[in-house]
């Protein structure tokens, strides 16, 4: 057994070096700490990144996916559909506008939306007249969904797309990078401390819609605008604005957009990173027999996370013998239509048996660019000695 110091270990956590140090402090030390130039200098250089035309950078993913749905026109007397498998923000969205919201089941082998279920619930939707407005596909663990079958769909459905890419920044499948919105309207991606690049607290709405992102940017301030092709009166100054919408004050600080575009430097080594420690989890869990989720053919995924599955009547032990050794466990996710909120709108045990099973086997490892191969074996033998 290796000899190992019982730290905790965490099961993800954000790396911040010196030069991320810096470009905070030159922030602090400038004129501007929020609404300066650095906010669009970081939306400029993630849509770069992701091939998008717009970038709408806010202060959480959930206050992306809220003016990304009211960008939509969601309203009352509309649907949302999305995944159980998420964190509640992706239902929550719909919530917040007054539009009902639905479910897809899972696909147990990648815990993403399942396609064919989703195809045969939209034509049971259809012969009733309860289509969907909107249907969030969540990244889970960040795996790419099956982008171009779920557009397809959305054409031939009449319903529009938001991918919650949270979990997948730096993440493509078939070539199409995550964010580049080709097979959806809206993406939103993540900046919280525990995803694959941190502002800190924040996110962004990418689009490739000129209108959608103008929408979205008035909505995350206040709903006013200072552009004169925008305004119902003539400009009478320039001190002079409107307010079009009823808005939010969702912005990010010039901080924080200087952490992200200093944290996207290292985009591509925290992916690379997370890849290989993934890749060694999986060769050490394919002699252990421990059942994991798979990455499928076409995807580069970001490995947000790292979920294996373990017996039901197991999980509660494993679970808690994993915390007594240090390591930093969890459950990514209870299942959101379980939740008490949203048992209130009739949904039961039964009803999404894939995302329920899910919810009761999955534990997620640590993984993190900052693991280290020591604490990684740990982590291996442990639960090698516990399955």
């Amino acid at each position: 057994m290796l000899t190992h110091s019982k730290k905790n270990i965490n099961y993800s956590r954000q790396s911040i070096s010196d030069e991320d140090k810096e470009a905070v402090l030159n922030i602090l030390n400038s004129e501007f700490l929020t609404q300066g130039p650095l906010v669009p200098e970081f939306e400029k250089a993630l849509i770069k990144v992701v091939g998008a035309k717009h970038g709408v950078a806010v202060n959480s993913a959930t206050s992306a996916l809220h003016i990304a749905c009211l960008a939509l026109r969601l309203g009352p007397k509309d649907t949302v559909w999305t995944s159980p498998n998420t964190f509640v923000a992706s239902a929550n969205c719909a919530r917040f506008c007054g539009a009902d919201v639905d479910f897809v089941d899972i696909d147990g082998d990648t815990g993403n939306m399942c396609v064919a279920e989703l195809e045969k619930k939209l034509v049971l939707a259809h012969k009733s007249g309860t289509l969907p407005k909107v249907v969030i596909p969540v990244h889970f663990a960040g795996q790419p969904t099956n982008q171009e079958r779920i557009w397809n769909l959305a054409q031939e459905y009449g319903f529009y797309v938001i991918e919650d890419a949270s979990h997948s920044l730096g993440s493509h499948r078939r070539r199409n990078t995550v964010g580049n919105c080709v097979y959806s309207n809206i993406t939103v991606f993540s900046f919280h401390p525990v995803k694959i690049i941190t502002t800190g607290e924040g996110g962004m709405a990418l689009t490739n819609d000129n209108k959608l992102s103008n929408q979205m940017l008035r909505l995350r301030s206040h709903g006013i605008t200072r552009d004169p092709e925008e305004m119902v009166s003539k400009s009478r100054g320039p001190w002079y604005y409107e307010q079009l919408n009823l808005g939010f004050n969702y912005r990010l600080t010039d901080i924080q957009a200087a952490l992200g575009i200093s944290q996207l430097n290292r985009l591509t080594q925290f992916v690379a990173r997370r890849n290989e420690l993934a890749l060694r989890y999986d060769n050490e869990f394919n002699k252990l027999g421990i059942n994991r989720l798979v990455v499928t053919e076409h995807n580069y995924s970001a490995r947000h996370l790292y979920v294996i599955r373990v017996p039901a009547n197991q999980h509660l032990r494993i679970f808690k013998a994993l915390q007594n050794e240090g390591i930093g466990v969890n459950l990514h996710y209870m299942p959101v239509h379980l939740q008490p909120y949203y048992r209130k709108f009739g949904f039961e045990e039964g009803d999404f048996p894939e995302s329920e099973a899910h919810g009761r086997e999955a534990i997620s490892l640590p993984l993190h660019p900052g693991l280290s191969e020591e604490e990684q074996q740990h982590i291996i033998e442990i639960l090698g000695n516990l399955i």
